[in-house]
């Protein structure tokens, strides 16, 4: 990897899980089957036992560690809860400085394909670092739906299913137990989801945070990350019937992937 490749990520840290029962840990634990690391990248979340959001990360396989990349404003606190989880396990887990480099186009020896969506290029890791960011990665979140940490994503609020972690390759149906499985499993089989992320059209003036509302002025979501006409927005979708308003803007869904 050259310093051209890609960006540095400068908002993700890198913590490393070693030791014998490193994958078995990780299994009991993640939304993800942590079996998919022989393929590669895998995204993941950790969840409460109630089936709400904590943190959502990439495993990297890494020689004889799995490196977990997550949100830096997320990292300290995601390693006081693995290691709480750890108890006899022979698990070893340490924040780490590697750069985690990412960008789109061919990616260079040693990248990973990011698994939410091919549109999102392929991230790296290791001593080197990238370029200043300039790729418009909202943007790119916005067209393809994809929530991400600090906007869309809220610790102890968020239902997994309800951001779309399912079609972004995030939760494992067939993995066995995990924390908040039994919630998760409830939603995807007996349940039909009224809430959830998808992209909208904007036309006027509506920034994130805004309620969208019905004619009658009742709110029934709100707007998220928004790009030049376009915005993920959390919607009641069992209630999006007839015009929707974002304070004086028009709201349209969109059709989605």
């Amino acid at each position: 990897m050259t310093d051209r490749a890609g960006e540095t990520a400068k908002d993700r840290r890198v913590l490393e899980i070693t030791g014998t029962d490193r994958e078995a840990f990780l299994q009991g634990l993640v939304t993800n089957d942590v079996g998919r690391l022989k393929q590669g990248l895998t995204y993941a979340a950790l969840l409460s036992p109630q089936g709400k959001y904590l943190a959502d990360f990439f495993l990297v396989p890494y020689g004889d560690r799995i490196l977990l990349d997550v949100q830096a404003d997320l990292a300290d606190g995601l390693l006081r809860r693995l290691m709480m989880y750890r108890l006899r396990a022979d698990v070893a887990i340490a924040a780490t400085d590697i750069a985690v480099v990412r960008g789109l186009g061919p990616a260079p020896d040693g990248a990973f394909a990011d698994p939410r969506h091919e549109a999102l290029g392929w991230r790296c890791y290791g001593d080197e670092t990238g370029a200043e960011p300039k790729i418009d990665w909202d943007a790119i979140r916005v067209a393809h739906c994809i929530p991400e940490t600090g906007m869309e994503l809220v610790p102890d609020d968020t239902y997994i299913l309800e951001a779309g972690f399912e079609r972004l390759n995030g939760v494992d149906f067939r993995k066995g137990c995990y924390v908040g499985q039994e919630v998760t499993a409830r939603m995807k089989h007996k349940t039909e989801l009224r809430k959830r992320f998808l992209t909208v059209r904007i036309d006027g003036s509506a920034a994130a945070g805004t309620d969208i509302t019905l004619r009658d002025g009742r709110p029934i979501g709100t707007v998220f990350t928004r790009s030049g006409d376009r915005a993920i927005a959390y919607l009641r979708l069992d209630r999006a019937e007839g015009p929707l308003a974002a304070g004086p803007a028009t709201i349209t869904l969109l059709q989605q992937e």
